[in-house]
């Protein structure tokens, strides 16, 4: 532990690793370092270093920090796969952090292979290395993704799991299959995602209306393509219901050849061009109800942000869908089934039930305040490096 006066008097510098940042691409992840970032800087100081985003040289700024590159631009998906070649680069990559000051090294734990080469690279300089991890995928999920090579991804995201000095769990349910595979040896701090619920409400809703909204990044374990065989079915009931598909993405193509197969394209809305957060809840409070149907959520940060806009709200009950526990939260939600017959079943029930459209959020949503976080990451990265 280090106590001279010189040290603690001043700013610590945090050194943020991530191959995808907002708002060169949006997800989970990627808001949860933008909401983060912009609230500690001011008393933190914080460099993020990633892939080359941006054109030209020189590091621009985002959210008050100074953004690096230490990779080129390499895509992250091939055929709607996290790209192998992407993670593999992107983690010799991090080897370039030795060139850099820093007290404390946060990076997140996708895709993984990175989290090795971090723990070299503190490990050489003396630093603490930080992880937030989203969600865990284990051994069949792996198998399923990538088949016999997944046991590889396996073996990788266990050993990555023992890397960190500490870890950030974004929902007790990541750190509590966290804390199956490493037992007590590194210490855990879940940290949810939050919501600006002042923000949320001072947005109207949009003056088209649909019947059904679905937010989310277009790949293959969001099920949209579900949604999209649930409204024909319906379709085929005589119950003809809109969809608005906010969101873009490896599979929309794909989607929207769904939606014509269906017969249903009349009734489907892409919106690939939404880019504000302010449109996004007005989407969504445009809607009678919000559907998510993914098979695989760490925490659900889309399901959050609906459910504060005070929708009523279904998805699955898909073993690896964190974002359930919070649709059990509310007297509006509704957790089905992850199959077609299932979900139509509730949207059905959900629909014609008279409650739908937005309301006052429910008060436990103040749970969630990306102040608090941002607060509680802050005093992660000050008690992990004065332990150094």
């Amino acid at each position: 532990m280090r106590n001279d006066k010189a040290h603690s008097d001043k700013l610590l510098k945090v050194a943020i690793v991530t191959d995808a940042l907002y708002p060169y691409h949006r997800g989970g992840k990627e808001s949860r370092y933008h909401e983060v970032v912009r609230r500690i800087s001011a008393d933190v100081e914080v460099d993020m270093y990633t892939m080359r985003w941006w054109e030209g040289t020189a590091a621009p700024q985002s959210d008050g920090v100074r953004l690096h590159a230490i990779a080129p631009l390499l895509p992250l998906y091939v055929n709607d796969r996290r790209s192998l070649a992407q993670a593999f680069r992107f983690g010799l990559s991090c080897f370039r952090m030795l060139r850099y000051d820093f007290d404390v090294l946060e990076a997140d734990h996708i895709p993984f292979f990175q989290v090795l080469i971090l723990r070299l690279v503190t490990t050489i300089k003396r630093r603490r290395l930080v992880v937030t991890w989203h969600e865990v995928w284990g051994r069949a999920y792996w198998r399923q993704y990538l088949g016999v090579v997944g046991l590889a991804a396996w073996l990788i995201e266990e050993l990555a799991m023992r890397m960190p000095d500490h870890i950030i769990a974004a929902s007790p349910q990541t750190a509590e299959r966290l804390r199956k595979s490493i037992g007590g040896s590194c210490p855990i701090t879940v940290i949810p995602n939050g919501i600006d619920l002042e923000e949320v409400a001072s947005v109207y809703p949009d003056s088209t209306r649909t019947d059904l909204a679905v937010v989310g990044r277009l790949i293959s374990h969001k099920r949209v393509g579900m949604l999209l065989k649930a409204i024909a079915k319906l379709r085929a009931e005589g119950l003809d219901l809109t969809c608005r598909v906010i969101g873009s993405g490896p599979v929309q193509e794909e989607l929207q050849d769904t939606a014509e197969r269906l017969s249903i394209a009349d009734l489907i809305e892409f919106r690939h061009d939404v880019s504000e957060q302010k449109d996004v809840y007005a989407m969504l409070k445009a809607a009678k109800v919000c559907v998510f149907p993914s098979a695989r959520e760490g925490f659900g940060i889309a399901v959050l942000e609906a459910l504060a806009c005070g929708m009523p709200v279904i998805t699955t009950s898909a073993t690896d869908n964190m974002a359930r526990h919070l649709v059990a939260r509310s007297a509006r939600g509704v957790v089905c089934e992850p199959t077609v017959d299932s979900l139509v079943d509730a949207v059905r029930r959900v629909v014609t039930s008279g409650d739908t459209g937005y309301a006052k959020p429910e008060a436990w949503l103040s749970e969630y305040s990306w102040s608090a976080a941002a607060d509680n990451v802050r005093q992660v990265l000050v008690d992990v490096e004065h332990d150094n």
